[in-house]
């Protein structure tokens, strides 16, 4: 059937079947309609709500071909003028046709009600409970939504009412809900609006989950400015109040004589700590940032002893020869009298323990009126432990430079760096490639410790580095150093030590008037102790001197007695007797000093094989090979015939280097021509293909271990003559020392 409706045209606004909308109206086009539809059509007119609501005057082709009969529910006329109305959406039709009565200028249509095919109850059945399931799930999470709605959809089962209801209360866009509107098959607008409300629901639920957190932070944030106006009431009853703080601060960054840039940073990390929060994790690091820079000694140095006749005369009263070190310090003071601006050298001294490295670094510092401090690097393969961590970091601190600098509390201590040659270079860095940046006197003026973040001036500061073993410094730190040599201490030099300074600070430890002999020293030199410096000779002369105050309470004198009781036995020598052919004595040189051993030798039936056992390295393995190749070339010795052992005891003990060549020599002929070798005999040297004998290092060590083992006779390469002179005097009173240049001579002597 058609009907003659006028047309009522809402901009951007969509009325639905079954919904009531509430208008003003106030221009009178929109009033002649209302009062047509109340004249003519029972209070209907079809509402339609064009697509581009910017236009004014829609033409009739552009307007739509789907609308909604309404009926006018309520008219009243406001004192205004403007004419209200209550419309109730009932009907979506199809609208066949627009024109305008040319008398009442008003648009009419004729319209058609869409009869709908049945649909599949079941299908419709599963969409309207998915739809009402959905709907009641976003009314729960809208609390703005009335749950009234939802019973009324649970009452109805026509789904064309039950998709009009939910599209109404929707908060779905303009455009969104004219789609709806013209949508004509309930079942395509209930799909549509199963995944609409979907998308609803999870928008709802991050809208949720966000509204939580805001409260949350903003009670987090109430509950912290109630705490913090709290906290600052405390303070000040207490007198901690934080601006106080701050203008402390500011007030010492002013006061340093420190350059602008580095001053106007200070400064800004200040403003960040006002404005940090107390319990802000970042307020702590900036606060020990801050601790730790101001509190550097940026201008303060302690005055140095300029006098070398006072600075000898401490070193020696504490310390017995060490005249290298001695001279060498008492040398740059001299100089910097003429020439201040010249740089403290760079002594490495190398030496075994005990010699005195460690506290000869400590005595030049005590006569200089520097502060000491001692770093170890030992084991240390890490560099930012040199040079600090980056602030930010967890446990961030100044590395071991810096703390040096801090600790000391001026900018021109002693600073004894330990152990160089034990320093490990793996994945994590190269400590000594750092070290070269400290140590380098041209860099070093604006050192950057990753902590400070600034320059730091350490040029003032003066460097000792200690090692046990010079081949194992690494080759470019080496370089940048001032190796100085501590030598091991002969048995003579031992009993002056103890004499004149060791025996002197434990009576004075101890409180006792004791005396000792030189003979009775000499015995406990000899006897307990075979160390090359005297650190185990201290030890045990305080054990000494502490057992006969505690139980020989009225002795006066230390005797040979008293040491045998206390001291227990005597340290043997465990290198077994020379009593066969293929032995012979050899001098080595190890961290830990010079030492004597034996290299043995033994042949077997075989096809000329050699073989070499003892904890031995590379270096000695080919020694043996380049013996046992001069030999039968040379002397021809029947080796094709045999397989020869060549064995070092003390295996537990890793051995390597190239001085044993002359002893495999002479183990190995005294072995074939079945000539046994004196046990008091000890030789040194690397042999070649043509007999030549090579030097070799740590020639004093090495003699005066062969002097401490008794040995009467020590054959050394030629090359090595001017080394002699280091040796101590003493040394020859015990032994002939004689030169060779080529294993023939020894030949000579031993074999002919």
């Amino acid at each position: 059937m058609t009907n003659y409706t006028p047309v009522f045209i809402l901009n951007e606004l969509v009325i639905l079947p079954n919904q009531e909308i509430k208008i003003d109206l106030t221009n009178e086009g929109s009033k002649k309609i209302i009062k047509a539809a109340d004249k003519n059509n029972s209070n209907q007119v079809l509402v339609i709500a064009p697509k581009n609501s910017l236009e004014e005057s829609p033409s009739i082709e552009d307007l739509p071909k789907v609308g909604v009969i309404a009926l006018v529910k309520s008219k009243l006329e406001l004192s205004n003028g403007n004419l209200r109305i209550v419309l109730r959406g009932q009907t979506r039709v199809k609208i066949d046709k627009y024109f305008q009565n040319k008398d009442t200028k008003v648009l009419k249509c004729s319209t058609e009600v869409v009869e709908l095919p049945a649909f599949d109850v079941t299908k419709e059945t599963a969409i309207r409970r998915k739809l009402i399931a959905l709907t009641k799930e976003y009314i729960s999470l809208n609390k703005n939504v009335s749950n009234s709605i939802l019973k009324n959809l649970q009452d109805t089962s026509d789904l064309n009412v039950i998709t009009d209801v939910i599209t109404s209360f929707m908060p779905f866009k303009f455009v969104k809900k004219l789609e709806y509107m013209e949508c004509i098959n309930p079942l395509t607008r209930a799909s549509n609006l199963i995944n609409d409300l979907q998308e609803e629901i999870n928008i709802s639920n991050i809208d949720k989950e966000l509204d939580e957190k805001l409260q949350e932070s903003l009670e987090h944030g109430q509950r912290e400015y109630i705490l913090k106006e709290k906290l600052k009431e405390i303070n000040s009853e207490l007198g901690n109040d934080k601006d106080d703080e701050i203008e402390e601060l500011t007030n010492k960054i002013n006061s340093l004589k420190i350059s602008k840039k580095i001053k106007d940073k200070l400064l800004n990390e200040v403003k960040k700590y006002a404005s940090s929060s107390d319990y802000s994790p970042e307020s702590t690091v900036i606060r020990n940032y801050l601790d730790t820079v101001v509190n550097l000694p940026w201008n303060k140095s302690s005055k140095e002893n300029n006098d070398p006749k006072e600075i000898g005369k401490v070193l020696n009263e504490r310390h017995y020869g060490l005249t290298e070190v001695k001279d060498r310090i008492i040398e740059y003071i001299s100089l910097k009298a003429q020439a201040p601006e010249i740089s403290a050298p760079i002594i490495c001294l190398v030496g075994p323990p005990g010699v005195g490295k460690t506290s000869i670094a400590m005595s030049i510092a005590n006569a200089l009126g520097r502060e000491f401090y001692k770093l170890s690097v030992g084991g240390l393969n890490d560099s930012t432990e040199l040079v600090g961590s980056r602030k930010t970091y967890l446990g961030a601190a100044p590395g071991k430079i810096m703390q040096a600098i801090i600790k000391s509390k001026v900018n021109n201590p002693l600073i004894l760096i330990d152990e160089v040659d034990k320093m490990v270079k793996d994945y994590k860095g190269d400590p000594a490639s750092t070290l070269l940046e400290i140590l380098d006197e041209s860099q070093n003026k604006m050192f950057v410790d990753n902590y400070i973040e600034e320059p730091f001036d350490i040029s003032n500061s003066m460097f000792i580095l200690t090692a046990n073993e010079i081949d194992k410094i690494p080759p470019t730190l080496l370089d940048r150093l001032e190796v100085i040599t501590l030598s091991s201490y002969t048995m003579m030099e031992k009993v002056d030590i103890a004499r004149n300074y060791l025996l002197k600070n434990i009576y004075e430890l101890y409180d006792c008037n004791l005396k000792a002999s030189k003979d009775v020293i000499e015995y406990i030199v000899t006897h307990y102790t075979k160390e090359p410096g005297v650190r185990e000779l201290k030890r045990i002369l305080e054990k000494l001197v502490r057992k006969i105050c505690v139980y020989e309470k009225d002795c006066k004198s230390i005797t040979m007695n008293l040491a045998c009781k206390y001291l227990g036995n005597e340290i043997t020598n465990y290198l077994p007797k020379v009593r066969d052919y293929g032995i012979a004595n050899v001098l080595a040189y190890t961290m830990m000093g010079g030492q004597i051993t034996h290299v043995e030798v033994a042949k077997y039936k075989g096809s000329g094989k050699l073989k070499v056992t003892g904890n031995s390295g590379d270096i000695l393995t080919e020694s043996a090979e380049v013996v046992l190749t001069y030999l039968t070339s040379e002397y021809e010795i029947e080796s094709q015939d045999y397989d020869v052992h060549v064995h070092f005891i003390s295996a537990a003990q890793k051995k390597d280097g190239p001085s044993a060549g002359v002893s495999i020599a002479v183990a190995m002929l005294s072995l074939f021509q079945k000539r046994v070798i004196d046990g008091d005999i000890a030789f040194t040297g690397e042999i070649t293909l043509k007999g030549d004998i090579m030097p070799i290092g740590g020639l004093k060590e090495k003699l005066v271990a062969a002097a401490t083992a008794g040995v009467k006779t020590v054959f050394i390469p030629k090359a090595n003559e001017l080394d002699l002179a280091d040796v101590p005097v003493t040394i020859f009173d015990q032994m002939a020392v004689n030169l060779v240049s080529n294993f023939s001579e020894i030949y000579d002597v031993l074999f002919r």
